[in-house]
This record gives C-alpha cells, structure tokens and sequence, in this order.
C-alpha cells in the first residue's frame, strides 16, 4: 500500500521507526514492534490510536535520513520479514554457541539499525548470562571490524594502549600517547568520552584541543606527529559498540565478552600490532579481584592473538584515584605537569610503567630509560604540544570552576581509604564531565598522616547549586576515612 510520509520532527537516537494508524497497521497486519519494509528498508512498528490518520507513516528522524524521503512523498509500504539475527538471539539465549556467519549477521543487523534497543537487549542478556567462547568473542570482534571503517596509516608499527576503567583520574594515555610519537611509532588513540565516571580521555583531551575529527582528519594528523587522542565516537569504527554499550549503561551490567570484543575491536580498527591492557583491580573499582582480572589476561592474550596482534595485560592497583585532579580541566593540569617532568607522582610512575611495557612488547631495547629521556628532555611535552596544534585549540583555556570548597580532616591519624566509586559520583554531582571546569583536587592519598584541619581535598563547581548538592551529598557519603 501506499503512505503520505509526515515528519515526526523527533529522534529515537538509534532505530528507524515508523508510526502507523491504528486501521493502516491491521491492514497490513502487522503489531507494534514488527517490521515494514518502506521502499526496500526494514523499518519498526509502533502504532498510534488516533495521532495519525489514516494513509499516512510518520517517520522518525533517523528514518527519513536513511530513506532519503520528504513530507508529504508517497513511499510503498508492505509487511517486512523480521531480522534473522532475532533467530540467532534466540538460540544464544537458549546457551547454544553461535558461528561466524551468525555474529556477523546479529553484528550488521545493529549496525543498521534494524534491531531495536529490546532485541540488542536480550543478545546483551545472554552473552551475559550464557558466556562467550574465546572462538566467539573472537568472531563478533572481527564483525564489529569489517562491519565498520578501520584506520591503515604507513608502514610503522601501531602501538595502542587502553584500560578497562572504573579509576577516577587515570589519564595515562595523555601522557603515554606522546612518549610513543616522540620515538618515532604511530598511536593513534581513540577513545570514549566518560560514561560513569567524571571524565574521559576524550572529555580530557577535549580541554586542550579538538577531539572531534573525521577519518580523514585523523589521518592527516597522524602522519604529521605520529599520534592522536580523539573522541571514537565521532568515528564509525566499530560502531555497533556503541549500541551495545548503551544497551549495558540501561541495563546496568557488564558482560565479560563485550567488554572484550569492545576493546579489541577498537584496537583492531586502527590497525594495532601491539597493545598493552591496564587493569586495576580494588574493592571500588570496575575489576574487584586479582580471580577475575587473571581469567580477563587470559582471554585478552589468547583472543589479541586470534586476531594477529600482540597483547600484554597488566594488573594494575586499583585501591584509589590516579593523580591529584578528578574531572576535565583538573585532569589534564595533572597530565601537563607530568609532561613538563613534575605532577602527581603516582600518575607520573604509572605512566612510565605502561609506556615502557608497550615499548618492550614492540621489541624496544632499553625501553625504561627511552622513556624516562623522553620526559626529562622536553620530547615528549614538545610533542603534545604538536599534537594539540594539529588537532586544533591551545594550552590557555584551563580553568577551574569558580565556586569551590576545600574539606578538612576532623581529626589527625591515616588516610585509611579512598573510595573510587564515591569520589566519581561526589565529581559527577559537581557538573562532570559536562562542566569542564567542575571536580575535586586530592591532597592525600592513601596511607598518608594527616593532622587536624589539614586539608583532605577541594571541590570544584561552575555553579554555586551544584557545589551546595555535593556538599549535602558529602554529609551522607563521605569519600576518604582517616584512622
């Protein structure tokens, strides 16, 4: 049959849907949730009782783009077949192991937005549930790959880095990214913007210089300073991760062979032949157990192997925040001074751990003292400095919010903890990372004395609300315990 196109003027943010009048749907018997087909294109049902009349479709933002039709066009409309990846959901739910051609099909069918968000939903749920094998999760990582744009620069070896989370302040890949580039190898970082905690190194990044480019424009930038740090998201490199790690953020869990398949993917689509993996491990942070963080080497190893590149994993302390400054700007002051030869110590060493690592897998000699000479001689600061250039923006935007309140120890002993998870909700409260200026600045760190109405830490706010709702949130949850 055929339909008057309307335009919604709405966006679902992700799947392509139509509206049908209730009449119009039981012509075409179809239900809220099945599937259309409109000139050729698998589209989701929903139906409305009286908001659309008879002989019309509303469309949705997002499909009027991929239909490339205007109001008022006449488009052909017939009942479509479900997608047969629903099929293949179904047998993964039941514990069966899928193949190839399966994750493939599952993985297009996301991309194109033919799933909607209760379908991906259930594939979350039961590779949450049932597990994945090595062959699997190995499987639906080349999918998300081949299915997605990659980035091939050069010849020179591609060194990449990534850390699976959950430690507030942890902006190791700012300062390893150029001691990588200034020796000469290619590391053209992406990375995500923060999804639970205050900042991500793109929110970070995105102090300093653009983190926004095209493609092309990262091309461009590596070629000319050998590295980048930019938002992937911005990207279409292996874009079905997005999706599906929306699905997990609405869901609340946090399926082993996603996170997985969601970090090799990433590395794979730039072309990584080496690859270094941080995982901390602490009571408040993403990873709890030294168990858990070895079966996770494990399957990162032998899986990075699967996929030609060499992997190495470390197990990390995971026990409190990296560096002073939790939060966009005060994050990259702490990345700054550490590339300058100063800053937080414990961010210094870290970073030069890792580095080092990722240089020694890439068959460096001498790797540690390489490292240690690129700081100390100015390369590595002098390289960011390019990098930033080439991205766009400058090093005199920095600026912390101008409401801020420093908290004092009531009483004189030892810092006894430091809990990740309160800090990065007391940061969040305070406008991370949107406000890039909002967050809180540590004095102590764990195992330090302190005396009496010594300073413990500063909180940061753009605006004087948000520093009043993290002060009464701090009298019910407080982050740092003295003994």
């Amino acid at each position: 049959m055929k339909l008057r196109v309307k335009a919604v003027g709405l966006s679902t943010g992700y799947p392509l849907v139509a509206i049908l009048s209730k009449d119009d749907a039981k012509h075409l018997d179809v239900n809220a949730l099945d599937r259309i087909d409109i000139n050729g294109t698998k589209v989701i049902v929903n139906i409305s009782s009286n908001g659309m009349k008879n002989g019309n479709i509303g469309l949705f933002k997002e499909t009027l783009e991929k239909l490339k039709v205007k109001p008022n066009q006449l488009v052909n409309v017939k009942i479509g077949h479900l997608p047969r990846g629903i099929e293949f959901i179904e047998n993964k739910l039941k514990g069966n192991v899928l193949n190839k051609e399966e994750l493939d099909r599952i993985i297009k069918e996301i991309i194109n937005n033919e799933l909607n968000e209760a379908e991906i939903a259930y594939f979350v749920s039961a590779c949450y549930s049932n597990g994945m094998s090595d062959k699997e999760v190995m499987y639906l990582t080349k999918a998300m790959v081949e299915n997605s744009k990659t980035i091939k620069i050069g010849n020179k070896k591609v060194l990449d880095k990534h850390c699976v989370g959950g430690i507030p302040g942890n902006r190791t890949s700012m300062v390893i990214a150029p001691i990588i580039a200034s020796m000469g190898f290619l590391m053209p970082k992406t990375s995500t913007r923060s999804i639970t905690s205050p900042s991500g190194t793109a929110d970070t990044m995105e102090t300093l210089a653009n983190v926004t480019l095209s493609k092309d424009q990262i091309i461009k930038a590596v070629k000319k300073t050998n590295a980048c740090l930019v938002w992937g998201g911005a990207l279409d490199l292996a874009n079905a991760d997005q999706a599906i790690i929306r699905v997990e953020r609405l869901l609340r869990i946090d399926a082993q062979p996603m996170l997985l398949s969601s970090i090799l993917s990433k590395k794979k689509s730039v072309n990584a032949s080496y690859v270094i993996i941080d995982i901390p491990i602490g009571e408040t942070a993403k990873i709890k157990t030294s168990k858990e963080a070895k079966i996770l080497r494990r399957r990162f190893v032998k899986i990075g192997k699967m996929l030609e590149m060499k992997v190495r994993v470390v197990i990390t302390d995971g026990s409190q925040p990296v560096g002073n400054g939790i939060g966009p700007v005060l994050e990259a002051i702490d990345v700054l001074q550490v590339l300058r030869g100063h800053g937080p110590k414990d961010l210094r060493e870290k970073s030069i751990f890792l580095a080092t690592e990722l240089l020694d897998l890439a068959g460096v000699k001498k790797a540690k003292s390489k490292v240690l000479y690129s700081l100390a001689s100015g390369r590595a600061y002098a390289k960011m400095k390019e990098i930033i250039k080439v991205q766009g923006k400058n090093l005199h935007r920095l600026k912390v919010g101008k409401y801020y309140k420093t908290i004092i120890s009531t009483r004189s002993g030892r810092v006894h903890s430091i809990d990740n998870e309160r800090i990065s909700k007391l940061a969040r409260i305070l406008g991370c990372p949107e406000d890039k200026g909002a967050g809180l600045y540590l004095n102590v760190k764990k195992g330090f004395n302190v005396k009496r109405n010594q300073a413990l830490f500063t909180m940061y706010a753009e605006s004087r609300k948000k520093l009043d709702y993290a002060l009464e949130e701090l009298d019910r949850d407080y982050p740092i315990k003295v003994s």
